[in-house]
């Protein structure tokens, strides 16, 4: 008899149908209003969940008692209890790497646009403003030759410091938990503490997952150490800076700008403050948002749930025992 999963976010015709073919799918749509309860609904007797975006929290989690592994289409593992799911038993896999080159062009785009002031000026033109030339009140700042800081250095981060290099001639600092010698030896990299780092840097770039030590990392003590003219990235998750501290250091212009993929509550409300300065390029979450790369992740995540449901060790086994 084949096993039952519940499929909580939308895949390629190609994968549901590999899907389709080894076990039982009951699909549930979270976009709709009873979507959370449809989901409860279908959890007993469930032994695996593929989908993304989710807090998957006890009392969900209490009502699949035969539950064997989570497949999360993501890296990161923030919305998973990793302790309570490993003293249930329950595997969570996630799907690295597909995604690191993807994140770190997001990356990038944020460099850029924010520095060149990119959206702010196309959206003058666009509204018909463009009828002479451009004086120094519209004129950006350059990315290439400066000093890049990157707030932790695994894959996405590694990413971003070659691009940062090799692409644009730019000096490279990182702060991770420990000095990298083979990272410093391929991108004539500096480690950084992350005070002497954010001091030092032109473009501080956060690629740390969030976890107990990086929530709130950044916030108005460590915003106050940039330099006047660095500007803020965030490609790693909201709840890694203190979004009230960025939103008074911004206004008070005590940096240039931020370019932000992630933020504390998502999506964004319109009533943010962020919203209203023009020394902000605000994106919607889409750093692996592209139809090659999401395609990837999910057929990493149907392969991580069909090794797991096999008995097999799944690749990207998160909370391995």
């Amino acid at each position: 008899m084949k096993k039952r999963i519940v499929l909580y976010k939308r895949l390629s015709d190609a994968l549901l149908a590999r899907l389709e073919a080894q076990v039982d799918v009951t699909w549930v749509d979270m976009t709709t209003p009873d979507g959370l309860a449809r989901l409860r609904d279908a959890l007993p007797g469930a032994q695996g969940l593929l989908g993304a975006s989710l807090r998957l929290d006890g009392p969900l989690l209490d009502a699949a008692p035969d539950l064997k592994v989570i497949s999360s289409v993501s890296v990161g593992i923030d919305n998973y209890d990793v302790p309570d799911l490993t003293r249930r038993g329950v595997m969570l896999t996630n799907t690295p790497d597909v995604l690191t080159e993807t994140t770190a062009d997001t990356g990038f785009a944020l460099i850029l646009a924010t520095a060149r002031r990119v959206v702010e000026l196309a959206g003058w033109v666009r509204d018909g403003q463009w009828n002479k030339s451009l004086g120094p009140s519209h004129f950006g700042t350059d990315v290439h030759g400066k000093t890049l800081g990157i707030v932790g250095m695994g894959r996405i981060g590694e990413a971003l410091a070659r691009r940062g290099a090799a692409g644009f001639g730019m000096r490279v600092l990182y702060h991770s938990s420990r000095p990298k010698p083979d990272v410093d030896a391929r991108y004539d990299a500096q480690y950084r503490d992350l005070d002497d780092l954010l001091a030092e840097a032109d473009y501080v770039c956060l690629t740390v997952p969030l976890n107990a030590s990086t929530e709130g990392l950044i916030g108005a003590r460590e915003l106050a150490l940039m330099k006047p003219n660095a500007i803020l990235v965030n490609i790693a998750r909201g709840r890694v800076v203190d979004e009230a501290a960025l939103v008074e250091a911004l206004q008070a212009r005590r940096i240039r700008g931020a370019g932000l993929d992630v933020f504390v509550q998502e999506p964004l409300s319109v009533d943010s403050p962020l919203l209203g300065l023009d020394n902000v390029v605000a994106t919607p979450h889409i750093g692996s948002a592209t139809h090659e790369t999401r395609e990837a992740m999910a057929r990493c995540a149907v392969d991580n749930l069909l090794e797991a449901l096999a008995g097999r060790r799944p690749k990207n086994w998160v909370n391995a025992w």
